[in-house]
């Protein structure tokens, strides 16, 4: 069994990076893999899940499954990770025992959740973001400092997480971050390099 501490950089992933990408990623070693696909059938997101799923065990790496719970349950995911739309906390963890993450934007959604029980928070967009459709507008790195002061369980910072804007996570108080362009775009090793020489 995988130690249930979180490691302090995320990859998110979708059907395009497997298995290819997905596995360059865990070469570089990266330890925590969100899958996360919108668009797909149900029938497929499953069948990629499953992907995913070998690749991480053959890694030891750790597996969040976004939206989901169903799929994370089918595939024996270490957890899922919840919008603010999805099922509620209290109702996910009356049926899934893993790692429960939930997606926050601002200070009263951050505290709601660890109330409820969440083992982490991922806090954002802090930077303008081209991956994700209908993105908010960004929150910048004043009030994800807040957040990661008043805050308990880990706060991870994601939306527009790029290699030039590490110093600025750092002396924001960040020590986790989740990522899907600013490592999967251009040379996926030096990119998981210079983000695992700080976040470790």
């Amino acid at each position: 069994m995988i130690n249930p501490e979180i490691p302090s950089v995320c990859v998110i992933v979708s059907s395009r990076e497997i298995p290819e990408k997905l596995e360059f990623v865990l070469k570089a070693g990266i330890r925590w893999i969100q899958y996360r696909e919108k668009d797909l059938p149900r029938k497929e997101i499953v069948e990629k899940a499953f992907q995913v799923r070998q690749l991480t065990h053959k890694y030891r790496a750790l597996l969040t499954i976004n939206d989901y719970l169903d799929i994370a349950i089918a595939v024996e995911a270490e957890g899922v990770h919840l919008g603010q739309d999805d099922l509620p906390l209290e109702a996910a963890k009356k049926i899934f025992s893993g790692i429960i993450g939930i997606s926050t934007h601002n200070l009263k959604e951050a505290q709601e959740a660890q109330e409820g029980g969440a083992f982490y928070i991922g806090f954002g967009p802090v930077f303008f973001t081209t991956t994700k459709r209908n993105a908010l507008e960004p929150r910048g790195c004043d009030i994800l400092s807040l957040i990661c002061k008043k805050i308990n369980i880990p706060v991870v910072a994601i939306g527009g997480i790029k290699k030039e804007k590490i110093a600025d996570l750092k002396a924001a108080g960040c020590r986790y971050v989740a990522t899907a362009s600013g490592i999967l775009e251009g040379d996926i090793m030096k990119n998981a390099e210079a983000f695992l020489k700080v976040f470790s």
